[in-house]
């Protein structure tokens, strides 16, 4: 069954050669106006301009912990940790360059040719970084393994784009959200213009926040997934099932890319955009699950590991309809929300914190069945290696059709920078209805995107964690001992200190924007009056460079934290820490995120015309909400679910260092 091995590298190209084509497909479209070319150039200068300096700043971190990695465990381990890095690096480039070329056709489309076309533009846009994302994933991972033969040494690869998209979560979020808190308060509140008013100096680093954040960002994000739940399930499958396991995990990865590219066929723009989205989604994963489920048969001998699969799937699936619930202007979690901003920001934010705070309960309760389903059916009862690889090809499964789920995803930015341009350039109000709409279904696709993405970090995590405890031969983590109660508190501490550095960051970045943009009001003759362009170039300065110095602290205190608790504690303690990490790092990335939706929707439902619509009290008090909203969901919320698996993955990588040289003070 070594096929599935060698076929996977293969569809990984096949992937990248489908992204190339729905990129060319993009380029064929008209960018209209030149006024249009004009707005569409300053949001790619500025993207293209961060990810450069952005690389640039990351290469000596990633030269750093090349020679730290060739020294201390090897070069083999090395190499792979440099071309993982890599990968990470050319999936969100790639992406990213195709995203801010189809942002302006998708709005010079929806004045063309109406709303089919506009979600084609937007949707190839989105498939170009999904296909990118799950291409260079399978094709780096699949070579590294045919090359080595050795689940340690291919933990580098995961180790690598584990670093570089924590950094690029970290910096792309304070980025778009400094951006963001700033054109909001200042404009909206204070000027009283629309968010995307050309006469707003903060609007084209918004726009730009939305491509670094919402489609690198998320992209780097859901690459490490992808590539660590697939390192994970290599682990376990081997102590499993031998070269099967692995050969299994290979296949599915492979089935996966195969049925995305399959389903992407099905998105057509056919009437409703959300059915649309929603039937490429279903025949994606519908394929997948049929194709999978005649390989569990062919190469495990046992329907039971394809269960596990189905687990996995069912556990996304559902998370997402939990977020939609409370994150959606549809439930009565966002509209009690927008009710309660009537009475001021104060009772705003307690109703957007107590709705946060309510929404994981379902998702973790939806984990922990999908975890003993996992580990049971595969069989872990009799053989715990077993169920362990259920785990992992649970969170393979969730994320086996990533290369669509990321497609969905990364086409809401598009649709919102459509709007956004459209709005800039003074289109026709029937263009600018297109795109809100394109938009407004994006929303809920960002929703379940992030639903998949958390619930792919807890089962990520956690099948990690399980391959940790192999690599040092843990059996259990002793809660008598007081070096593994310390590490558990350091670890529970961890997602609460990263989380309050993020959220600073922005806070800092923010405070920046807004009394720049202040100034130029004040100083700069003409801007209100729409006589005089505002120094857009300067804003988009200031979100840059405080996202680069910002970055630097969070990203190193999830890479050093692991080795030296490790260290000084042992590989026991260190145990400790990761469980530590998990249980709260999934709690308030839960927490975090659907808080902040909550409160953008109960702004955006308040805008639609209730409790008094645009510029009435209660939607002052929202979009102070939706300020403080802004870093919890595209921060520091999404950035917990990559600091969780980042430090078991560092962990996993030192694993034979901590068990030689471990425990310095016990």
């Amino acid at each position: 069954m070594s096929f599935a091995l060698y076929a996977a590298p293969i569809v990984g190209v096949v992937a990248l050669l489908f992204a190339f084509y729905k990129a060319s497909s993009i380029n064929k479209v008209s960018p209209g106006n030149d006024r249009m070319k004009e707005i569409a150039a300053y949001i790619q200068e500025g993207a293209m301009a961060f990810l450069s300096r952005q690389y640039k700043s990351l290469g000596i971190f990633v030269a750093v912990l090349f020679v730290i990695l060739a020294v201390v465990i090897g070069m083999t381990t090395a190499i792979t940790f440099l071309f993982g890095a890599l990968f990470s690096i050319m999936a969100g480039f790639f992406g990213m360059r195709v995203a801010t070329k189809a942002n302006v056709r998708t709005a010079n489309a929806a004045m063309e040719s109406g709303m089919t076309k506009a979600l084609n533009v937007a949707f190839s846009g989105g498939a170009v970084m999904g296909m990118s994302v799950v291409g260079l994933g399978l094709l780096g991972i699949g070579v590294s393994y045919i090359v080595f033969r050795d689940p340690a040494i291919i933990t580098g690869f995961g180790l690598g784009a584990s670093s570089i998209a924590l950094f690029a979560r970290v910096g792309g979020g304070i980025y778009t959200k400094a951006a963001d808190v700033g054109a909001d308060l200042v404009g909206k509140v204070e000027a009283g213009i629309p968010e995307d008013d050309p006469r707003n100096p903060a609007v084209i680093a918004d726009n730009v926040g939305d491509n670094v954040g919402d489609v690198a960002g998320m992209g780097a994000d859901l690459f490490e997934s992808y590539v660590g739940a697939i390192v994970s399930a290599v682990t376990l499958g081997l102590i499993a099932y031998g070269d099967n396991g692995v050969f299994f995990a290979f296949g599915l990865a492979a089935v996966g890319i195969l049925a995305s590219i399959v389903g992407v066929f099905f998105v057509r723009g056919d009437g409703d955009p959300q059915k649309s989205l929603d039937k490429g989604t279903l025949v994606s994963s519908l394929l997948t699950m049929i194709v999978g489920a005649l390989l569990s048969i062919m190469i495990l001998g046992s329907f039971q590991p394809f269960v596990a699969i189905i687990a996995g799937l069912v556990v996304g699936l559902t998370i997402a309809k939990i977020t939609e619930y409370f994150t959606s202007a549809e439930y009565n979690p966002v509209k009690r929300i927008a009710k309660e901003s009537e009475t001021g920001a104060s009772t705003n934010i307690i109703g957007g914190l107590s709705v946060g705070m309510m929404s994981t309960a379902l998702p973790i309760i939806v984990i922990a069945i999908g975890i003993l389903v996992a580990y049971f059916v595969s069989g872990g009862a009799a053989e715990p290696a077993k169920g362990l690889y259920g785990i992992a090809l649970a969170a393979v499964g969730m994320l086996s059709t990533a290369g669509m789920t990321i497609a969905v995803d990364a086409y809401g930015p598009i649709a919102d920078n459509a709007g956004g341009i459209a709005e800039m350039c003074k289109l026709p109000e029937d263009v600018r209805k297109i795109t809100d709409k394109l938009d407004s279904v994006g929303n809920t696709t960002a929703a379940i995107g992030k639903g998949f993405a958390i619930g792919s970090a807890a089962l990520t995590a956690l099948a990690l964690f399980s391959s940790y405890t192999q690599a040092v031969q843990l059996t259990a983590i002793d809660l008598t001992k007081p070096a593994v109660i310390a590490g558990l508190l350091i670890g529970g501490m961890l997602p609460f200190l990263f989380a309050a550095l993020t959220m600073d960051a922005v806070g800092k970045a923010a405070f920046s924007m807004i009394e720049e943009v202040r100034r130029q009001f004040k100083e700069i003759p003409g801007i209100m009056e729409g006589t005089t362009t505002p120094e857009y170039a300067t804003c988009v300065d200031i979100s840059t460079k405080a996202a680069l110095k910002e970055m630097i602290i969070p990203g190193l205190l999830a890479v050093a934290v692991p080795v030296f608790i490790g260290l000084l504690l042992g590989a026991e303690a260190l145990g400790g820490l990761l469980a530590g990490a998990l249980v709260t790092g999934v709690l308030m990335a839960i927490f975090m995120s659907n808080a902040g939706g909550a409160w953008d929707n109960a702004k955006k439902y308040i805008e639609e015309g209730h409790h008094g619509g645009k510029g009435s009290e209660a939607h002052k008090a929202a979009v102070t909400g939706d300020t403080v909203g802004d870093p919890f969901k595209d921060t520091s919320g999404p950035s917990l679910n990559i600091l969780i698996k980042l430090m078991t993955i560092v962990s996993l990588v030192f694993a034979q260092m901590f068990v030689l040289y471990g425990g310095i003070l016990f």
